[in-house]
């Protein structure tokens, strides 16, 4: 069934069954949950679902907005709505160090990246006092949106000395793989955790609406000398990860 069949208002509308604009909002998340409206496509444009249904684009507009108050669609400036995605939820443990490539192939997921910003820079107030930097230094710098079989996951922004990581461009997958080899992969770490608001910015990256739910997490992690070895900033998408860690009875 097309998109245009499945909203012929013949087939569902309801002179004595509530607003219009309800009635086509409930029409649309029908569509999502049965996979007409697939997560990740555009809808139909407002005007193109008025003269399908033959309501006024005041009444689709409402429907739309309605849906995307809720998250269910996403709008984005000068591109239209888009059905929102929702990844299934991980499960990430926060007592094992390890890198996003390895969790998603320990998962049976393929993980990929989208360079946002990668090289030798100056560092920033926040990446001196973390890794021990002066203003005269440079930092090596990897920002990243961090997808997993395709679905955007986690914007990372990975900072390091040069003499841990002197040639940024050396990353092409695994941060964890190119440190090991070189002899400075980090064996410990500690992690800060914080419920945000994500910005516009980082709303569109990761496909989810402005102002949804996110994760920050700040990782500083150590060389076995005790050494700092990188300052990580990452955000999360609220609604595709479960944070679990094991906690014992401290003995006295």
């Amino acid at each position: 069934m097309s998109v245009a069949e499945f909203l012929e208002p013949s087939g569902w509308y309801r002179s004595d069954s509530g607003p219009r604009y309800v009635q086509l909002r409930r029409r649309l998340s029908d569509g999502v949950s049965r996979g007409i409206l697939v997560p990740g496509t555009p809808l139909p444009p407002e005007r193109e679902i008025a003269a399908i249904t033959d309501f006024s684009r005041v009444t689709v507009r409402k429907a739309i907005q309605s849906l995307a108050d809720e998250g269910a669609i996403i709008q984005k400036q000068g591109s239209g709505s888009f059905i929102a995605s929702r990844p299934e939820r991980i499960e990430q443990t926060l007592s094992r160090l390890t890198s996003f490539s390895e969790d998603m192939a320990r998962r049976g997921k393929s993980s990929t990246s989208r360079w946002l910003e990668r090289g030798l820079f100056v560092p920033s107030p926040d990446e001196m006092t973390s890794l021990g930097l002066s203003a005269d230094d440079s930092v090596a710098r990897l920002v990243r949106l961090r997808l997993a079989n395709g679905e955007p996951m986690a914007i990372e922004r990975a900072s390091l000395p040069t003499d841990i990581l002197a040639n940024p461009l050396a990353v092409e997958t695994s941060l964890y793989e190119v440190l090991e080899r070189d002899g400075h992969r980090p064996v410990r770490a500690l992690q800060k955790i914080s419920a945000i608001n994500l910005s516009e910015r980082d709303a569109e990256l990761l496909v989810v609406p402005v102002g949804d739910a996110g994760l920050k997490i700040e990782r500083t992690s150590y060389l076995e000398s005790g050494r700092v070895a990188e300052f990580t900033q990452s955000l999360y998408r609220g609604d595709a990860y479960n944070f679990v860690a094991e906690l014992r009875l401290a003995k006295e």
